[in-house]
């Protein structure tokens, strides 16, 4: 979707290295994050100033290979490693759809899926993961199990102005942030941790140290000079002659959800969620969630959305996989025009 927007910037975030350039394992050995290139952490704590998403005073600074590996990190630095039983991990349905592949997948002694976090009652410690904006859904959250024993990790990928209204600066103990969704670039595969407590932060660097020794610093430098270039032009925002990173992509999402809403309504065969407006204090706007995923619901008589849509030739991802009904599915907003535009011809189109 943001595609276009970058093909604009040219040599403004056009990137050239050397091969003689990032030889050595180590960026800064004074760091906590010793493989965090200094340029990267820069970028980073700028572009939360800007838009006022997060708090990054008295915060360790985690790079990873996605928020994926993050949590993962995250996982390992919480779980005590000589508990005579794994750590329980839990997020309110309808939650991410990978949260239950990735703790599980090793099978690991440290940590265990163990559902959905509105029905998780045992006295045991766990581990709750927080995601908001929410993905599939696009609401907004907060912490559901009220045990005392529970550490929080917050996955803020979807808290950009694009989405969704920034009210106020997250200031949790563990909040990761992704390229992917914030800015689009998917493929570059950085993600960061804002990280309060620092043998946490050493642990989750061990971590990624033992997973990968470190991150790819070409794809920090990229990833720096992107987010620079997003901070530059919200810095020259009263130029009438440039337009912001946000201010796009929060007008193409609002297109989108316009145009997807209005397909939706011309027939009586599915449902979207509706979202409370709120005043964005970084760009002054009124509105509603954006969310990057529509969860759309099949009414009447359709068990099995996914399917449904599919024999219509329209994919996407069923209730099933996001410990939720299937009778939901999970619709990407953030598909090339030409594809999105497919979409919105085809779901008024169909008839049960």
């Amino acid at each position: 979707m943001y595609e276009n927007f970058w093909k604009q910037k040219g040599e403004e975030t056009t990137v050239v290295t050397s091969s003689w350039q990032h030889i050595s394992y180590f960026s800064d050995i004074k760091n906590v994050c010793w493989f965090l290139e200094p340029a990267l952490m820069s970028a980073i704590m700028r572009l939360h100033k800007v838009v006022g998403n997060a708090v990054t005073e008295g915060r360790h600074i985690v790079v990873g290979t996605g928020s994926s590996q993050l949590y993962q990190a995250a996982l390992y630095a919480l779980s005590p490693h000589n508990a005579s039983e794994p750590m329980n991990v839990v997020s309110a349905a309808p939650f991410y759809s990978s949260y239950p592949l990735m703790t599980d997948y090793l099978k690991s002694g440290l940590h265990k899926w163990a559902g959905d976090a509105n029905e998780f009652n045992k006295q045991e410690p766990y581990i709750e993961l927080v995601t908001s904006p929410n993905n599939p859904d696009g609401s907004t959250r907060q912490d559901v199990v009220k045990g005392d024993k529970g550490i929080l990790i917050h996955d803020l990928a979807y808290y950009w102005p694009q989405y969704t209204p920034i009210v106020s600066p997250a200031d949790y103990d563990i909040m990761l942030f992704t390229v992917s969704k914030s800015t689009g670039h998917a493929g570059t595969r950085i993600g960061w941790a804002l990280v309060k407590d620092r043998e946490i932060a050493r642990k989750m660097t061990t971590f990624i140290e033992i997973n990968t020794i470190g991150v790819s610093k070409d794809s920090q430098i990229r990833a720096a000079k992107i987010l620079q270039a997003i901070s530059n032009s919200c810095d020259h925002a009263n130029q009438k002659d440039v337009e912001t990173f946000f201010d796009y992509s929060y007008k193409l999402m609002a297109e989108r959800w316009k145009e997807l809403r209005e397909a939706v309504n011309k027939t009586e065969l599915f449902s979207l969620p509706d979202f409370p407006l709120e005043t964005c204090a970084f760009s002054s706007r009124t509105f509603g969630q954006l969310p990057a995923f529509a969860w759309l619901k099949c009414e009447g008589n359709v068990d099995d959305c996914e399917e449904f849509l599919r024999k219509h030739k329209i994919l996407t991802r069923g209730g099933k996989h996001f410990g939720a009904s299937m009778k939901y599915v999970r619709v990407s907003m953030l598909s090339r025009e030409k594809e999105f535009k497919l979409l919105t011809q085809r779901l008024p189109a169909i008839v049960s």
